[in-house]
């Protein structure tokens, strides 16, 4: 029998063993107390099992308010430890808004618990693979675009809302003459009055053909689609219709059974946006790790992840955009096919922070997207996209920016520009 095992960071003043017990038969075949029907065969069967229990310390005050603690009195000390539990996949099925709620769920809710967080999961090949795989993944994104090595250079729409077609359409103009590979929308403009996708889509990819006619090159533009379900195929039909190459979602408001449904409509190569993951991650004590949340909607079949930025505007620190980024670049299960997803960097990026996402990267197969470092550069927005493919070329050859700017010019305007203030 194959188990997903989920590994979550666990406060209580109640007896660890007791707590973890409670959460494995909390989410499968138990419940408080024994009931009619729960046979030691069915147990054997269908019971979560405790893995393991790791003591990570404790505190003196509980990190979330309990009614039930309160209630019994429970004053401390708040013990912490790391908690694995093995899931059976009978359970479960092919069911990802079931194992979801399997490996999270009521979970959170438990009286008992003062603090809890769901840190990564372990899913088997076998299983994996009853799941969608990426339709365009790391090769096929590259084989798109016609960019064979080095990373994808691209940028985001700016403003976000409030431009019509043709002036969207005009800026896609810019950026395609500027050298970008990779034009994506906005979380936030999805299908406005002002530029509904209707009129949006073929408006630009006129201009994408355009390009691809004039030079050969071949733009990839994400579509925001983000909608109800049958909203988000029929755009996403309308985008392939014109030949458009990719569609973009944002992942918490779509939910995974909207990216399922999805993905088994269209070949086109799905940008997972995660605008909202804060919300579920940025507590120590609750919510979701990275880690676990990508793995539940790389099971949805998406092709691309963000990851946020090195040195940008958001919360995340070097160490955790670095382990994001490597977390998508890793299959989910080794000895099943390769579902790798391609992490898309954003957030306050420009050339001077491409040294530190390569090193993150371990290497050049990344998405690096840039709205101010491109189109905010002193020059242009052509030399704002010189300026990232001189900084690669330095990195390549081992070179440090500065020593590197002082013989390409783009790069140097750009660190005049952007760098410290």
């Amino acid at each position: 029998m194959y188990h997903v095992v989920a590994e979550y960071l666990l406060e209580t003043p109640f007896p660890l063993a007791e707590v973890a017990a409670m959460m494995a038969g909390e989410q499968s075949s138990g419940t408080f107390v024994r009931v009619a029907g729960e046979t030691d065969e069915l147990r054997a069967r269908a019971a979560a099992q405790v893995v393991s229990i790791v003591e990570e310390g404790e505190a003196a005050a509980q990190t979330l308010p309990s009614a039930y603690v309160a209630r019994k009195g429970a004053a401390g000390p708040f013990r912490r430890a790391r908690v694995r539990i093995a899931y059976p996949t009978g359970n479960i099925g092919r069911n990802l808004a079931t194992l979801a709620s399997t490996v999270s769920g009521n979970l959170y809710d438990i009286g008992e618990i003062t603090g809890l967080k769901l840190l990564s999961l372990d899913i088997p090949a076998a299983y994996r693979l009853r799941y969608a795989l990426p339709a365009v993944g790391l090769q096929g994104t590259r084989d798109s675009l016609g960019v064979p090595e080095g990373p994808i250079f691209g940028t985001i729409i700016k403003p976000n809302v409030g431009m019509r077609p043709d002036q969207i359409a005009d800026l896609v103009d810019q950026l395609c003459a500027a050298g970008v590979d990779f034009i994506k929308d906005d979380e936030v403009c999805a299908n406005p009055d002002i530029a509904p996708l209707t009129e949006r889509v073929p408006a630009v990819m006129a201009v994408i053909r355009k390009w691809r006619d004039r030079t050969g090159r071949r733009v990839m533009m994400a579509f925001n689609i983000t909608d109800e379900t049958d909203a988000m195929r029929r755009h996403a039909d309308l985008v392939a219709a014109e030949g458009g190459s990719c569609v973009m979602a944002s992942l918490n408001w779509c939910g995974l059974s909207g990216m399922e449904t999805l993905r088994a409509h269209t070949p086109l190569a799905i940008h997972a946006h995660r605008n909202g993951f804060g919300a579920m991650s940025r507590h120590p004590l609750l919510g979701m790790d990275f880690a676990a949340y990508h793995a539940l909607y790389r099971l949805a079949g998406i092709d691309h992840m963000h990851v946020h930025g090195i040195g940008g505007k958001f919360v995340d620190s070097a160490t955790e955009v670095t382990e994001a980024a490597r977390a998508c670049l890793r299959p989910l299960s080794y000895g099943g096919a390769d579902d790798r997803v391609m992490p898309a960097f954003s957030s306050g990026q420009w050339a001077g922070t491409l040294p530190h996402t390569v090193t993150a990267a371990e290497g050049a197969d990344f998405m690096f997207m840039c709205g101010g470092g491109i189109l905010a550069h002193p020059d242009g927005p052509a030399a704002g996209i010189k300026s990232l493919r001189e900084a690669y070329e330095a990195v390549a050859a081992g070179e440090a920016l500065e020593q590197a700017a002082a013989t390409r010019p783009a790069l140097a305007a750009a660190m005049r520009f952007f760098g410290p203030r």
